[in-house]
């Protein structure tokens, strides 16, 4: 980091941590050593305590996150359409560093991409089944409008509640902490960092204690979530490679694919968003346009589009009152604390990350720009990719001989009652290349399969560096340019922990300790739109009114180094 940097007197010029705050960067280390140490010397005893953390939180606080999330979806439209909307996030003469294209192709890689590829399937095809075989029901919005058989109508249940898990609620926690983080990062120069959307609230102390709790607390949030879904993501790419290759899903070849994806990410990440980052997300919209038209095309067209307009049409009338529901009966409530509960948690606990990573790439946006452009364009994009995969997936159950879930037909639905989420993509694709309108088309699936795994490791990339970029930024109190090096270290060190949890069988444990985090997460989350709130009620172009002879809790001067 330059000394020009507003932010340079909080960081080491020398010795280990230079370009880092020393104490955040040893106590980060010490934080992510502590908690893999723990879990896996015990990792039974360790997946209990998260696991009763989790529960409770789930069966407990379920009402609270509902009440959080319909909070910041609120806060989202009103800021959308006050008067607000014209400042600029930088500088009034500033404008966007990157292209439309390129800025979309970011935010989508970041915030939503492997996981849609991930659950695509798997999700829409699990509300449309009502078996009940994990002991609640598949999709209880399904069951109180009465659509207890497979048919079309609880069809369209389905993808109305995989667009409520994936859409307007949940983007909005990203889009408030991006909004939050370029607001005073950029436009009233405060470092980088979650600490400083606090600024109005506590003033000078985001400097102290709680600004490196809260930056701690984001920074374990984005650690293990990219190492956990990197763990278990590695899954279906193995199950990806058995199909095209016939290589066995072993460990060994987890641990391959870990290193070689953390070998990759981190190159990405050590080149910077300019050059790594944003031409992987752009390739991967490229890509992920290829596989799409193929779904598209070779599926039944007519009857996809039509299933899209119906779906989207019943979220959109649904989505208000869906927000609101809070399940009371005893099936209901564990299927919403083991769904809708679960994604809210996980929103939450990956919004600091994808929300600085959001921040970072919006400079010189306005406010109404990057909130429409955030709120909806990837959104609507992932509502597509969802009903184009899991539509595709439901179409051959309604079509299957002996009706949708029936032994010897799609399979997919089997598939997805055996937990066998990676596979259930791989099915699909088989089932598009023997049932299409087109003919025979098997000669697709082998293709198809392949960019489709492929996709999972590219996706992933471009989340894994963009968290990377997020942990070092953090860690050195906003410097958008983080020292290399630390690029290095945290980048392999998310695969090595990813690695290590693998190996000792610990990695759900640690992801169900990551969503339990998203709950004193939430806390800053909603002091964040508070903060922001009352900066632009009291002065929506000012910079920080911080006196001249203002001190950090370190006995810095703060003044004259922000504005500098």
């Amino acid at each position: 980091m330059s000394d020009s940097h507003p932010n340079s007197h909080l960081v080491a010029k020398s010795g280990l941590f230079a370009g880092l705050h020393p104490g955040m960067g040893i106590a980060a280390k010490g934080m992510v050593a502590a908690f893999v140490i723990f879990t896996v010397l015990n990792v039974d005893f360790a997946g209990k305590v998260y696991g009763a953390v989790r529960s409770w939180i789930e069966s407990g606080l379920g009402w609270y996150y509902i009440t959080a999330m319909t909070v910041m979806f609120f806060v989202c439209v009103f800021l959308m359409f006050s008067k607000h909307g014209s400042l600029r996030l930088g500088d009034d003469d500033s404008r966007p560093e990157f292209s439309n294209f390129s800025w979309f192709s970011m935010l989508f890689s970041a915030g939503v991409g492997i996981g849609i590829l991930f659950f695509g399937v798997a999700e829409p095809v699990f509300y449309f089944d009502n078996s009940g075989a994990f002991g609640y029901p598949n999709n209880p919005h399904a069951d109180l409008n009465g659509h207890g058989d497979m048919n079309i109508q609880r069809a369209v249940d389905a993808m109305r509640v995989t667009y409520f898990h994936w859409g307007f609620h949940g983007w909005s926690v990203y889009v408030m902490v991006g909004l939050c983080l370029a607001y005073f990062g950029f436009r009233k120069k405060l470092p980088l960092t979650m600490r400083s959307a606090l600024f109005p609230l506590i003033g000078n102390k985001i400097y102290g204690p709680w600004g490196h709790a809260v930056d701690l607390l984001a920074v374990f949030g984005t650690v293990f979530g990219v190492a956990t879904s990197l763990g278990l993501g590695v899954s279906q790419m193995a199950e990806g490679l058995n199909v095209l290759f016939g290589i066995e899903p072993s460990i060994f070849t987890k641990l391959m694919l870990i290193l070689v994806i953390s070998v990759i990410a981190t190159l990405s990440a050590v080149s910077g968003v300019g050059n790594g980052i944003r031409i992987i997300s752009e390739w991967n919209i490229w890509l992920s346009v290829v596989l799409l038209a193929a779904f598209v095309a070779i599926g039944p067209f007519k009857w996809l589009m039509s299933f899209f307009v119906t779906s989207i049409g019943d979220y959109i009338w649904n989505v208000v009152p869906m927000g609101f529901w809070t399940a009371n009966e005893a099936g209901n409530a564990a299927w919403q604390g083991g769904w809708t509960i679960f994604y809210w948690g996980w929103w939450i606990s990956w919004s600091p990350f994808v929300g600085m990573f959001i921040a970072r790439i919006s400079r010189g946006r306005t406010i109404r720009e990057f909130m429409v452009g955030v709120m909806f364009v990837p959104t609507l994009i992932a509502f597509f990719w969802l009903c184009m995969f899991g539509g595709n997936a439901i179409w051959q159950e309604l079509n299957a001989a002996g009706g949708p879930g029936v032994a010897g037909g799609a399979g997919v639905i089997e598939t997805v009652r055996a937990w066998n989420l990676p596979a259930a993509l791989y099915g699909t694709i088989d089932n598009l290349g023997r049932t299409s309108w087109l003919g025979d088309m098997s000669w697709t699936i082998w293709p198809l399969s392949a960019l489709a795994t492929f996709l999972l490791a590219s996706w992933f990339i471009t989340s894994s560096d963009s968290g990377t970029l997020v942990i070092t930024t953090m860690l050195s109190m906003g410097d958008d340019n983080p020292p290399k090096i630390f690029r290095i270290v945290w980048g392999m060190g998310e695969g090595l922990v990813a690695a290590v949890l693998l190996l000792a069988g610990g990695l759900g444990a640690l992801q169900t300790a990551s969503i339990a985090a998203a709950f004193p997460i939430s806390f800053v989350l909603l002091a964040m739109c508070w903060g922001l709130l009352k900066s632009l009620k009291e002065d929506p172009s000012a910079s920080p009114a911080i006196a001249p002879d203002a001190v950090a809790p370190d006995g810095t001067h703060i003044a004259q180094d922000l504005h500098a």
